[in-house]
């Protein structure tokens, strides 16, 4: 098993994370790959992506975290797992700040998993705190969806300054790539799409996701975009994307 730890993460909301964590990942699963879904935000949509009924979740990754229990893995789809998450991670900045060694608690965790899986993708909260911190510490590829939109461009530079304070702990730690969600033909998103592909040609991937209403009403549903709408501009391009993602991290 290749046994990559894919972490996804931008700290703008709203630039389609959760759902590319949730396509990637299910894509893979398709393809035969073991998959681990990991839910770290507390809005919990990745897991409400998998799991319409939050009443069903009696425990989640903040009892990992902060209590310390065995990671809560469910079976969601054939060759797809899932940790899930719970409103309670929206209070895990304050849970985790006087715990031992804080900013490895999910590497931890995910080492005694890790060997079930061919890749573990982490969906993480939009903020640069102690949790993204783990995420980030315990990846080995670190991957961007951006919308091509000015503000969001101008927040990779928050999240390179965040990297590069982590690489005291990690010096491998690195963004690995990035690439462009909810695109679309107008000017705007054409010129910013061009300025991020400037700006980070070597990590930029070729393959962008269009706008569309299929992955927005797939959420939520317990069905991923392949099983929704798999005729749809969503289901194509992150089958696209998940190709190109396979074939950089064959070669890394």
């Amino acid at each position: 098993m290749l046994q990559k730890i894919i972490t996804i993460c931008n700290a703008k909301g709203g630039v389609g994370k959760t759902t590319s964590t949730a396509s990637i990942g299910a894509c893979m699963a398709m393809m035969g790959k073991k998959v681990l879904l990991v839910d770290l935000d507390g809005q919990a949509n990745l897991t409400l992506y998998f799991i319409p009924d939050d009443d069903a979740i009696e425990v989640s990754i903040f009892d990992s975290l902060v209590d310390g229990v065995p990671l809560p893995v469910i079976n969601v789809k054939e060759n797809l797992d899932l940790v899930p998450s719970s409103l309670e991670m929206a209070s895990a900045e304050i849970a985790l700040t006087n715990l031992i060694a804080r900013e490895q608690l999910l590497g931890k965790l995910l080492s005694e998993v890790k060997d079930r899986y061919d890749y573990i993708l982490i969906d993480c909260p939009p903020s640069l705190g102690i949790v993204t911190t783990n995420a980030f510490l315990a990846a080995d590829e670190i991957l961007v969806p951006m919308t091509p939109e000015l503000l969001p461009l101008k927040g990779m530079k928050m999240l390179d300054s965040f990297v590069s304070s982590l690489q005291v702990i990690k010096p491998s730690v690195k963004l690995n790539g990035v690439f462009i969600t909810r695109f679309n033909h107008r000017k705007l998103n054409k010129v910013v799409a061009e300025a991020l592909r400037n700006r980070y040609a070597d990590i930029t991937f070729q393959t962008s996701i269009r706008e569309n209403i299929s992955l927005a009403e797939s959420a939520g549903s317990g069905q991923s975009i392949f099983e929704y709408e798999p005729n749809s501009n969503g289901a194509k391009d992150y089958l696209e994307l998940t190709n190109e993602l396979l074939n950089h991290l064959n070669i890394s």
